[in-house]
């Protein structure tokens, strides 16, 4: 058996919501040898560039979550034209939705329904559709964009494991992304509907939004919230976060098309272009608040 397949197998029966839980309490933790301790040896282990940081100082920060959701400087991601990228990190896969399932991996798919939380309806406008995958890298900046700018129209928790997100996981424990704890915000664009699906992961402790601030944990059935009021993002600001990292997976309708320069693997940078460049998405400049600058997010609903 390969290390790959091993590896993913391993996951089955670990506690992963408790080892998870577990983490973000140290992730949490503001003792300053505890976080400082963690800071500094992730910036030695992933080679962290804290030039592109707002707060360049890794001591300056109060916790290890605050230094990994960091917010970076304004002209650190510039959001080019288009549909643009909503996180650094590999973009693993992106194409048609053919039938009703999305590409996971070589030999793996899985249902747009289950991902999108078991909703027929919900899936309906992205059937024939396209979806974009972008995992997100521990070393670079990790909040997640808005690609198009949207109004939201409906949020929904949908509780699940919590296996890692990687190639191997991806490659060899089917339905991946439909399996996980996931939070599922659907948006309306002058391009039609779009899904943003931010998929927890082992280690995730927490997802958070920019209008309701600490989604998950939670637990029980698929919890689902209507927006009357009116809730709007413009195409390159910030919708949310995770504590730890993981993936967020789009799905667009078939108007959407991606630039076929693109390849399955290849490293993206938040505001990065992916396609669709008609005229009405000219280039913008997105102020500090889009990258994440803490006095536009909601306070934690914990």
């Amino acid at each position: 058996m390969d290390r790959a397949k091993l590896f993913s197998l391993s996951q089955y029966p670990l506690p992963q919501h408790l080892i998870s839980r577990l983490i973000g309490r140290i992730a949490a933790c503001e003792n300053p040898w505890v976080k400082n301790t963690f800071i500094e040896r992730f910036i030695k282990a992933y080679d962290v560039n804290m030039n592109e940081a707002h707060e360049e100082n890794p001591r300056a920060y109060a916790c290890f979550n605050d230094f990994f959701t960091r917010a970076l400087k304004q002209e650190a991601r510039p959001i080019e034209e288009g549909l643009v990228s909503p996180a650094d990190g590999v973009l693993s896969q992106f194409g048609a939705i053919s039938h009703g399932t999305l590409v996971q991996a070589k030999g793996q798919a899985f249902s747009l329904t289950q991902l999108l939380g078991g909703s027929e309806e919900r899936a309906a406008p992205f059937r024939n559709g396209r979806f974009a995958t972008v995992y997100l890298s521990p070393k670079d900046y990790h909040r997640v964009h808005m690609p198009l700018a949207g109004r939201l129209v409906e949020m929904a928790y949908v509780p699940g494991r919590l296996f890692s997100v990687n190639e191997a996981t991806a490659t060899h424990v089917p339905g991946l992304f439909a399996r996980n704890e996931r939070l599922v915000c659907i948006f309306e664009t002058e391009h039609g509907p779009m899904a943003m699906v931010l998929v927890g992961a082992m280690i995730v402790a927490a997802i958070k939004t920019v209008w309701s601030g600490q989604v998950t944990p939670l637990s029980g059935d698929v919890e689902t919230t209507r927006f009357d009021q009116l809730i709007e993002l413009a195409r390159g600001a910030e919708m949310g976060r995770f504590q730890l990292g993981s993936t967020v997976v789009m799905c667009f309708p078939d108007s959407v098309e991606f630039d076929d320069t693109l390849m399955p693997g290849q490293k993206v940078s938040m505001g990065q272009s992916l396609g669709m460049r008609p005229a009405s998405c000219e280039s913008q400049v997105v102020d500090e608040s889009a990258l994440g600058n803490e006095e536009t997010f909601a306070p934690d609903s914990e």
